[in-house]
C-alpha cells in the first residue's frame, strides 16, 4: 500500500465502539436493510450488498435510511418482529466481517418528500387520498414543522405536524433502537439533522413557523432531533452509539435555490455557520456521539449529492471548520479524495471519512489500495442515473417511473450493484466468435462481459482510438472523472487481451463472415434541421469540445438540454458568455437526470446571468447571429459568434436486424451510460 493512504486504516471510535478503519460507508437510498418505500421486511438484496461490502473492507457500512414508520402502509418499524430475528441471525455472519453496522433511522421526508404526480393527485383531492390512506398516506409522508411548500411540487403545501405525531415518533426511535441492539447492531445514525429532510425542517428558523414548544427559539426548534437521541439513551442504554447525519450550513438562498461552491455574497435561508457552531455542541451534549457531515438542502441538493461540475471535497472545509466546536468523532462526505482525507485524518482535523457512490461502482476498490492496484479502481463520475435519479424540471413533480424511484442504490456503470441475481457473469458453456461493431462504452463493455464469460469478443472500431462520442462528452474541464473511466476502460481491454480493430469502419455487415454473432454499437449522430435556414452553418459539440474549435465570445446553444447546459458552464469557467435557445419551458426538460445535477446547472446560469430564451426556437442563422421566435409567435434577433447544434443525437445503427445481430447503446435509442452499459449486459449475457 501507498503510504499516503495509511491513516485511512487507522482505528477510531465512537463511544465504546472500535471501528478498524476510518472509511464510512454513507447510506443511500434504496439500500436500507428493511425495504426502501415498502412495507418494512428483510431485504435480502440489501443484506447482500452490505455484508459484500464489509467483506470488501469498509469499517463502518450505514445502510440505506429507513422511516421508523412505513411509508407504505404505516407500520411502525418496532412492531415487525419477524425482521428483527431475522437481522439478529445476519448480523452473525456481518460480524465475521470485522465491520461494524450502524442503522440509519429517520423520522421522514416531509417537504423533501420526491412526490409522484400520483402522489400529488392523492393529497389535493381528499376523497381519493382518504381511500388510499390504508396503503400510503400523502399527507402523513409530507407533514412538515409548518406548511411549507414541497421542494418537487411547489404548489403543494406541507401539512404541520401535531404534537401527538412527534411525541409517538421520538418513542419509536426508542423502541426500534433497543430492538435494533438486540439483535446485535452496533449502533444507530439519526437522519437529519441534514439535506432539508424533516428534521432539518424543525432546526431551520425560515422553515419552522410553529408556536409550539417545537417552534421559535433555538431550544425549541432543536427539540425534536435532541429528544429522539434521549428517547434512544433511555431505551436501547446510554453506552449504545449514536450518530447524527448533519449538514454544517444549509448553502440555501431561498425555496429551490442554491448557492454555487464560489459564491459567497448571499444571505444564508437555511442553517448559517453561527447558528451551525452552537448547534453541534448542543446536539453533542444531548447525547449523539458522532456527526456525519455534508452541506445542503434539497434546494442546494448539489451540496449533499455532488455532481461531476462541483469540486473534489467540496464540503471539508465548512465540515473541518465545525470540528472545532465539538468533542466527538466527525467524518466528512462529499466528493471526498482518498488521498486528501487521509492527510486531513493524519493531521486530526477529521476523524474519517464517508464514501457512498464509489462502493456502487467499484465494491473492491478498498482492496485495491491496501494492495497498491488504485491505478486499477473503477471511478465513479457523479452522475447520479442509476444511484439517485430523482427527476424534474419547471411544473413537474418527480418525474421518474415510481418503479424507478422504488429502486435506488443501483449503478450506471456496474449493473450488478443492488442487482446481482439479474446481473451476473455465467461463463458459456459454448464459446463464441463474437463481433463487436463501434468501440465506443458499449461496445468496451460488451468486449469485457463476453470476454469474461468465455466468449471470443473482436472489436472493430472506426477511428484509432477507443471512446466513441464518450470522449466529447468527457472532454470539457470538470468532468476528469470521465476521463478517468475511458482509461479504466482502455487498461481493462487491454488487460483481458481484446482484439481490437483499430480504423476499420464496417458498413456492411455481410462483411463480417467467420463470426457466429454480431454486436452493433456505433452510436448516434448529432440531429439536423436543414428546413432552417443557415443550419449548416452550426458546431457540433464534437468540433466545439473534442476538437477545440475556436468560438468567439458569445455563443449560442441552438437546444437547453444537459449537454448544452454543461459546454456552457465549461465556456463560462473560460470566461466567455454563452446563450441559450430552448423549446421547453425550462432547461434540462427531460427524465432520467437527477434533480441534483440538472438545479445545479440551472441555478449556475442564472447566477452567471446567461440570456435564455424558453419557449422560443431558432428560425433561421445567420453571420453574426440567429432569428428567434418567442412563445407568442413574434421574432427577434439574438446576436452571437458561433451557434451550437445541442437539438439532440439520433440512433446511428449499422446494417439491419436479425437473429445473430444485436444492437447496444445509442444506437437502439438515444439514453445516458445506464442505458448503454444495462443493455450492453442484457445482451451479452443471453449469448
Amino acid at each position: 500500500m501507498d503510504e499516503k493512504y495509511s491513516a485511512l486504516f487507522t482505528p477510531w471510535k465512537i463511544g465504546n465502539v472500535e471501528i478498524k478503519n476510518r472509511i464510512v460507508q454513507c447510506s443511500m437510498g434504496g439500500t436500507s436493510l428493511f425495504g426502501w418505500l415498502e412495507p418494512c421486511h428483510f431485504d435480502k438484496e440489501a443484506a447482500n450488498f452490505l455484508l459484500n461490502r464489509a467483506q470488501d473492507g469498509v469499517g463502518l457500512v450505514l445502510p440505506g435510511m429507513q422511516c421508523v414508520r412505513d411509508t407504505m402502509g404505516r407500520r411502525w418499524l418496532w412492531q415487525n418482529k419477524k425482521m428483527f430475528k431475522e437481522l439478529a441471525d445476519y448480523m452473525v455472519e456481518y460480524h465475521k466481517t470485522g465491520s461494524k453496522l450502524f442503522i440509519q433511522l429517520a423520522a421522514g421526508f416531509g417537504r423533501s418528500m420526491a412526490v409522484a404526480p400520483w402522489m400529488v393527485t392523492l393529497n389535493n383531492n381528499k376523497v381519493l387520498g382518504t381511500l388510499a390512506k390504508p396503503v400510503i398516506d400523502v399527507s402523513y409522508c409530507c407533514a412538515s414543522a409548518s406548511a411549507t411548500p414541497n421542494r418537487w411540487q411547489e404548489d403543494m403545501l406541507s401539512r404541520p405536524m401535531t404534537v401527538e405525531e412527534i411525541h409517538e415518533m421520538v418513542d419509536a426511535f426508542g423502541k426500534t433502537a433497543k430492538l435494533l441492539r438486540e439483535a446485535g447492531v452496533d449502533g444507530v445514525e439519526i437522519h437529519a439533522v441534514h439535506e432539508g429532510y424533516l428534521l432539518d425542517q424543525f432546526t431551520i428558523a425560515n422553515w419552522n413557523h410553529r408556536t409550539d414548544e417545537y417552534g421559535g427559539s433555538f431550544e425549541n426548534r432543536f427539540r425534536f432531533p435532541v429528544e429522539i437521541v434521549q428517547s434512544i439513551k433511555r431505551q436501547a442504554g446510554a453506552d449504545f452509539p449514536v450518530s447524527l447525519r448533519y449538514s454544517v450550513v444549509s448553502k440555501t438562498k431561498a425555496w429551490g435555490k442554491g448557492a454555487m461552491p464560489y459564491e459567497t455574497d448571499f444571505e444564508e435561508f437555511g442553517r448559517d455557520m453561527p447558528e451551525s457552531e452552537k448547534a453541534i455542541k448542543y446536539l453533542g451534549d444531548a447525547g449523539y456521539d458522532m456527526f456525519n457531515c455534508d452541506n445542503g438542502t434539497y434546494d442546494a441538493w448539489y451540496w449533499a449529492h455532488p455532481p461531476q461540475y462541483m469540486p473534489d471535497n467540496c464540503n471539508l472545509e465548512y465540515v473541518e471548520h465545525i470540528k472545532k466546536f465539538t468533542d466527538k468523532p466527525v467524518a466528512c462526505a462529499g466528493r471526498m479524495d482518498p488521498v486528501k482525507a487521509a492527510e486531513e485524518i493524519a493531521a486530526g482535523r477529521l476523524d474519517a471519512v464517508a464514501i457512498a457512490r464509489q462502493n456502487l461502482v467499484d465494491p473492491e476498490w478498498i482492496h485495491k489500495i491496501l494492495e497498491g492496484r488504485q491505478d486499477e479502481i473503477k471511478p465513479c463520475i457523479r452522475c447520479h442515473n442509476g444511484c439517485f435519479n430523482f427527476a424534474k424540471f419547471k411544473g413537474t413533480a418527480n418525474i421518474q417511473s415510481t418503479q424507478d424511484s422504488l429502486h435506488l442504490g443501483r449503478c450506471a456503470l456496474n449493473p450488478t450493484t443492488m442487482q446481482h441475481n439479474k446481473y451476473k457473469i455465467v461463463p458459456t458453456k459454448n464459446p463464441k466468435k463474437v463481433a463487436i461493431i463501434g468501440g465506443g462504452i458499449g461496445g468496451m463493455e460488451c468486449a469485457l462481459v463476453l470476454k469474461k464469460r468465455g466468449h471470443k469478443p473482436v472489436l472493430f472500431e472506426k477511428t484509432n482510438e477507443l471512446g466513441g462520442l464518450f470522449l466529447t462528452a468527457s472532454a470539457m474541464s470538470f468532468k476528469e472523472n470521465d476521463k478517468e473511466l475511458i482509461e479504466w476502460y482502455k487498461k481493462e481491454v487491454a488487460k483481458q487481451g481484446i482484439d481490437i480493430r483499430f480504423n476499420t469502419e464496417v458498413t456492411d455487415l455481410g462483411t463480417m463472415r467467420g463470426f457466429d454473432e454480431i454486436i452493433v454499437a456505433t452510436g448516434s449522430v448529432p440531429r439536423t434541421m436543414p428546413m432552417i435556414p443557415g443550419f449548416e452553418k452550426t458546431m457540433s459539440f464534437t468540433e466545439l469540445l473534442k476538437e477545440k474549435k475556436e468560438v468567439g465570445d458569445k455563443v449560442l446553444f441552438f437546444g437547453g438540454g444537459q449537454s448544452s447546459c454543461e459546454a456552457a458552464y465549461d465556456l463560462i469557467l473560460q470566461g466567455k458568455h454563452p446563450i441559450i435557445v430552448e423549446y421547453a419551458g425550462d432547461l434540462v426538460a427531460a427524465q432520467a437526470t437527477c434533480l441534483a445535477n440538472t438545479s445545479f446547472l440551472r441555478d449556475a446560469m442564472e447566477y452567471h446571468k446567461v440570456p435564455t430564451y424558453l419557449h422560443s426556437t431558432i428560425t433561421e442563422i445567420h453571420d453574426g447571429g440567429v432569428t428567434v421566435k418567442g412563445q407568442d409567435g413574434k421574432t427577434f434577433e439574438v446576436a452571437c459568434d458561433n451557434v451550437i447544434n445541442g437539438i439532440g443525437f439520433v440512433p446511428a445503427p449499422v446494417g439491419d436486424k436479425g437473429r445473430h445481430v444485436h444492437r447496444v447503446g445509442d444506437c437502439v435509442a438515444i439514453g445516458n451510460l445506464r442505458t448503454v452499459i444495462w443493455r450492453a449486459w442484457d445482451v451479452c449475457m443471453k449469448i
